[in-house]
C-alpha cells in the first residue's frame, strides 16, 4: 500500500512540474499593470522578450507599440543572422507575410470606393486574357468580396514553392493557372486561401494597368508613411531583410514567391503600426479610404471560421475580427512563412495596437505571451489568442501525464525485476496473449504515429507549440518503448507452464 501511494505521489509530482513550469508562461503577465505609463510597460518588455526569446528558441524580434494614435515605442531584439552576428535593427524591413493581405485588402477598396471596380461582380469581368480552371462550380459565382473574405472556395496553394532571389519563377498568371481551382462551391464557407489574395493582385494589375508592386508603393503605402515598406524582390531588397529560421532553428537563406499580394510585403514594425493607424477613426490624415471605407473594411464577411474560431468571431476584408469580453472591437492579422511569423493587434476605438515581427517559425506561443500582456496593460480583457498559452499549459500537462504513466510502469518493472518476479525470456508464451497483443498493437499504432509526424514537412500542432509538441513526441516515444518491454517481459506468473 505505501509503496502504490509512494508512486502515485511521484506521478502527481511529475505532472504538476510539467503543469507549474507551463504557468510561468502566463503568471508574469500579472505583473503589469493596467493602464500604467508606457515607460512602465516597455521596461517590463525589455524585461521579458529575451526570455522568451530564449525559451522558445527565437533569434530575433521587432516590436512597435501604439497609443492614443501614436507610436510610442519601437524596439529590436536579438539577431538578424546569428552565423554572421548581425544583430537586428528597428529600421530592418522584414517579411510580414500574411499581413500583406490587409494591405492588398485597403488597395482593393480603395479601387471600389474609386468607382473602378464592385465588389459583388464576378473577378473575371475584369481580367482579360485569363479565365479560372475549368471545375464544376461557376466562375461567375467567385466575386471580388469572396475572395476579400476567402469565401469564394479557392485552395490554400503551395505554401512550399520558394524560389531563390535569382531562380527564374512562373508569372503570375502562370502561376494562378495551376492553383487557382475551385475545390467548393463559392460562397459555402469560410476556407483560408492565399490563392484567393493572387487573383486579387492580378485584379488590381487588370484594373489599373500598373504593376502591382508600383501601384502598392504609390498608391498606398508611400501615402501611409510606409517608406520603409515595399512588394519589391529585388536581390538587394531580400539582401536586407534578416534571415529566417525554421522551427528546427534551421538557417533560411533569402527566397520569394512567384506572386506578391498574398504574402509578399517587406515592412518594418513601425510601417505596419502606420497601416494600424490608418484604420483609426480620428487619425485625420487618412488617404486611402473613407471612414464608410474602414468601417466595411472591418465588417464581419465570414463568422464560421473553422479552426481560427477558436481564436477570431469573424473575418472582414483582409483582417480577423474579434470582440472582447471587455466590449472593444479588435482587429488584427498574422502570418506565416517558412522562417518567419508575424503579427498585429489593432483597437481602432481607442487608438491602441502592437506589432510583433520575428524572423522564427517557433513564435506562435511568443506571439501569443507578448499579445496577452498588451491587452492587460491596455485594460482589455483577454485576446482569443491568449488560448494558445492555455493551450500550452494543457500540452505540457499532457506531456507530464505520459510521463508520469511510463514512469510507474518503469518502477513496477523493476520492483518485479529486483524481486525475480520479471520473465527475462522475450516472447515466451503466456496465458493469455490479448493483453500482450493489445500493447504490441498500441506500441505499434504509436510508433507509426510519431514516424509519419517526424516526416511532415508541416505540423500545425508543431507550428503553435514548438517546444511542448516536441516533449509529448518524446514522452509517447518513451512510453511506447516502456510498454514495448513490457509486453516482451511479462510477469513470471504469466507464463504459460504447459
Amino acid at each position: 500500500m505505501k509503496r502504490t501511494i509512494h508512486i502515485l505521489i511521484l506521478a502527481a509530482f511529475t505532472v504538476g512540474f510539467f503543469a507549474v513550469s507551463a504557468l510561468a508562461l502566463v503568471l508574469p503577465d500579472r505583473k503589469i499593470r493596467p493602464n500604467s505609463p508606457a515607460e512602465e510597460y516597455t521596461a517590463f518588455l525589455d524585461a521579458r522578450i529575451p526570455k522568451l526569446m530564449q525559451r522558445y528558441g527565437i533569434p530575433g524580434v521587432n516590436i512597435a507599440l501604439v497609443q492614443n494614435e501614436q507610436i510610442v515605442y519601437t524596439m529590436a531584439y536579438g539577431d538578424a543572422d546569428r552565423e554572421a552576428g548581425r544583430k537586428m535593427t528597428i529600421d530592418m524591413p522584414m517579411r510580414v507575410q500574411s499581413i500583406s493581405k490587409s494591405v492588398t485588402a485597403l488597395a482593393v477598396l480603395k479601387l471600389a470606393e474609386e468607382g473602378r471596380l464592385n465588389l459583388d461582380d464576378p473577378v473575371e469581368k475584369y481580367i482579360k486574357d485569363w479565365k479560372l480552371p475549368a471545375s464544376v462550380y461557376s466562375p461567375d459565382d467567385v466575386t471580388v468580396r469572396r475572395l476579400l473574405c476567402h469565401t469564394a472556395g479557392l485552395p490554400l496553394g503551395d505554401v512550399f514553392a520558394l524560389y531563390a532571389p535569382d531562380e527564374p519563377a512562373p508569372s503570375l498568371k502562370e502561376s494562378l493557372t495551376r492553383s487557382a481551382t475551385l475545390f467548393q462551391a463559392p460562397g459555402k464557407g469560410f476556407s483560408y486561401s492565399n490563392v484567393g489574395y493572387n487573383l486579387l493582385e492580378l485584379l488590381i494589375e487588370e484594373v489599373t494597368g500598373r504593376d502591382f508592386a508600383e501601384y502598392m508603393k504609390n498608391e498606398i503605402l508611400s501615402p501611409l508613411g510606409m517608406n520603409h515598406s515595399s512588394f519589391e524582390w529585388s536581390t538587394e531588397a531580400l539582401a536586407a531583410v534578416p534571415l529566417g529560421y525554421t522551427l528546427d532553428g534551421k538557417l533560411v537563406l533569402p527566397y520569394r514567391y512567384a506572386e506578391r499580394a498574398s504574402g509578399g510585403l517587406l515592412a518594418t514594425a513601425e510601417d505596419i503600426a502606420r497601416l494600424c493607424i490608418s484604420g483609426m477613426p480620428a487619425f485625420s490624415k487618412q488617404q486611402i479610404l473613407t471612414s464608410a471605407g474602414i468601417e466595411q473594411l472591418y465588417a464581419p464577411q465570414a463568422e464560421r471560421l473553422g479552426i481560427y474560431g477558436m481564436v477570431f468571431d469573424a473575418y472582414g476584408f483582409g483582417h480577423y475580427i474579434e470582440r472582447f469580453s471587455s466590449g472593444e472591437l479588435a482587429v488584427s492579422h498574422g502570418g506565416q512563412g517558412t522562417g518567419w511569423m508575424s503579427h498585429f493587434h489593432a483597437v481602432p476605438e481607442t487608438g491602441d495596437a502592437i506589432v510583433i515581427l520575428t524572423n522564427s517559425q517557433r513564435s506562435w506561443p511568443f506571439i501569443a505571451g507578448v499579445l496577452n500582456g498588451w491587452a492587460r496593460w491596455c485594460g482589455f480583457s483577454a485576446p482569443g489568442m491568449a488560448s494558445i498559452l492555455w493551450g500550452e499549459c494543457s500540452l505540457w500537462a499532457l506531456v507530464g501525464l505520459v510521463c508520469a504513466t511510463a514512469l510507474i510502469q518503469v518502477i513496477r518493472m523493476g520492483i518485479r525485476l529486483a524481486s525475480g518476479s520479471l520473465n527475462l525470456t522475450p516472447l515466451r508464451p503466456v496465458r493469455t496473449d490479448m493483453p500482450r497483443i493489445a500493447q504490441l498493437g498500441i506500441t505499434i499504432f504509436m510508433l507509426v504515429g510519431l514516424l509519419w509526424c517526424v516526416n511532415q514537412k508541416y505540423l500545425f500542432i508543431s507550428s503553435i507549440f514548438p517546444a511542448a509538441s516536441v516533449w509529448l513526441g518524446i514522452s509517447v516515444c518513451a512510453y511506447a518503448i516502456v510498454l514495448l518491454l513490457s509486453a516482451l517481459f511479462p510477469r513470471v506468473d504469466e507464463i504459460d507452464a504447459g
